[in-house]
């Protein structure tokens, strides 16, 4: 029975943005029959971060298109490092640090494809067919067939040896990934493999191998590096990478930040890092361009990049409390937040610690924001704020400048959350 793709790859990786440059032909490929295409993931971390979603979205949208995605984690290339896109040479990883990052990476990768089915998706490790291989076994079975100049033309090569240099070790590391290539190629009916644009290199390493080496033909699609607006480089936050993993990142903060996109990227990315479709995406467009302050495409963006990387129950939490911190929310709603989430939300914002003693007798509310804290300056700053109705506690607003606070107002019999102004929040907690 003849292959019918679902849709035409190429297409929807073009208008979603996700295509840089291609091999003749793989079009015409993906169209006529069922294609094995893989992408390797470099296991530096325990967890993947949002920069590797790219790759991984590539993957879904071949799976979707009835095709089988194959995703590789590189117990051996990682033991090398890629030099693509590096100013200098990484510090080589142990194999016990390898591993334990292989195990978490591939767990993350499970959530994102479908294993069963007539395109099940496989995760192999290039260690298993690495391991036995010796290194005069690999120069005079491999190395034979590219020549230096051929490597030394390539981009990541001939950058690094103008700036800084680089060991034999990385320069070896696209003869290496390119027999990744041939060995699915050889082994798993793999014609495909994908990447960033930077990996174009190495990528077409691996198809000149394959055609050396085995006579075949194999093909290859990259995608942008993707930037922000201004040009800088997407994926960090003011704290780093943002990690998929809930413990380096939380869902929380996962969803503000794609929640703070501007804009020009928040429609940029929604076609990227979502599934959804074309046209849902222009009616949602039209709709945030007549009323741009409600952000729709934002709340939708980083509604779909949450659920899919963290479960609906997450998402619920993190929209729960954003909507409780920053709109009109009552203390009643405030003490729905569980104190683990109500800590990861306050990430960042100033804390202070105040008796427990003290607040079982009581403290002036004056004495405790700007004495027993920092959340004032002084007691005039605090004075003047909270007769002009500037100042919350619990998001209940403190009218009178001699109340009294106790322990009563405690949330979760620990927790006083300050709010000055719209957005200055502080954290008080009570030992």
């Amino acid at each position: 029975m003849s292959f019918q793709p679902r849709f035409n790859l190429v297409e929807e990786l073009r208008w979603r943005g996700l295509l840089h440059d291609l091999t003749p032909g793989v079009e015409e490929l993906l169209q006529r029959e069922q294609v094995s295409g893989y992408i390797g993931f470099d296991p530096t971390a325990d967890s993947l971060h949002i920069g590797n979603l790219v790759p991984i979205m590539l993957l879904v949208h071949l799976q979707r298109a009835g095709h089988k995605p194959i995703a590789l984690v590189g117990g051996a290339t990682g033991m090398v490092g890629d030099p693509s896109g590096k100013s200098e040479e990484r510090k080589l990883l142990q194999e016990e640090t390898i591993n334990h990052n292989l195990n978490a990476q591939r767990k993350q990768l499970e959530r994102f494809l479908e294993f069963s089915g007539a395109n099940a998706a496989s995760v192999v490790n290039n260690y298993d067919w690495f391991r036995e291989f010796s290194f005069l076994g690999f120069i005079r079975e491999v190395g034979k067939h590219i020549t230096i100049s051929y490597m030394m033309g390539k981009d990541s090569v001939r950058n690094r040896l103008e700036n800084t240099g680089m060991s034999f070790t990385e320069f070896s590391y696209q003869l290496v990934q390119g027999y990744d290539f041939y060995h699915l190629y050889q082994h798993h009916g793999c014609k495909l493999q994908m990447g960033g644009s930077d990996q174009w290199g190495n990528i077409t390493t691996g198809t000149e191998l394959i055609r050396r080496m085995a006579g075949g033909e194999a093909y290859a699609i990259t995608a942008p590096l993707i930037t922000k607006s201004d040009g800088s480089k997407f994926g960090k936050s003011e704290g780093g990478n943002v990690w998929l993993d809930p413990v380096r990142t939380s869902p929380y903060k996962f969803y503000q930040f794609w929640l703070n996109q501007s804009d020009e990227d928040a429609a940029r990315y929604i076609r990227i890092y979502t599934l959804l479709e074309k046209e849902h995406i222009e009616r949602l467009e039209a709709e945030h361009k007549v009323a741009p302050h409600l952000r729709l495409l934002q709340k939708e963006l980083a509604a779909q990049v949450t659920v899919m990387v963290h479960g609906q129950h997450e998402l619920e939490q993190a929209m729960k409390a954003t909507d409780i911190l920053f709109g009109n929310s009552s203390r009643d709603a405030l003490a729905t937040i569980n104190p683990e989430l109500l800590l990861q939300v306050m990430e960042g914002v100033p804390m202070f610690t105040v008796s427990k003693e003290k607040l079982d007798a009581g403290i002036n509310i004056l004495e405790l924001s700007a004495v027993e804290t920092q959340v004032f300056p002084s007691k005039g700053e605090a004075r003047k704020m909270i007769q002009a109705g500037g100042f919350s506690l619990n998001k209940d607003k403190i009218a009178d400048d001699q109340a009294s606070i106790n322990s009563s107002y405690l949330l979760h019999g620990k927790f006083l959350l300050a709010q000055r102004g719209k957005k200055n929040y502080y954290l008080i907690v009570a030992e």
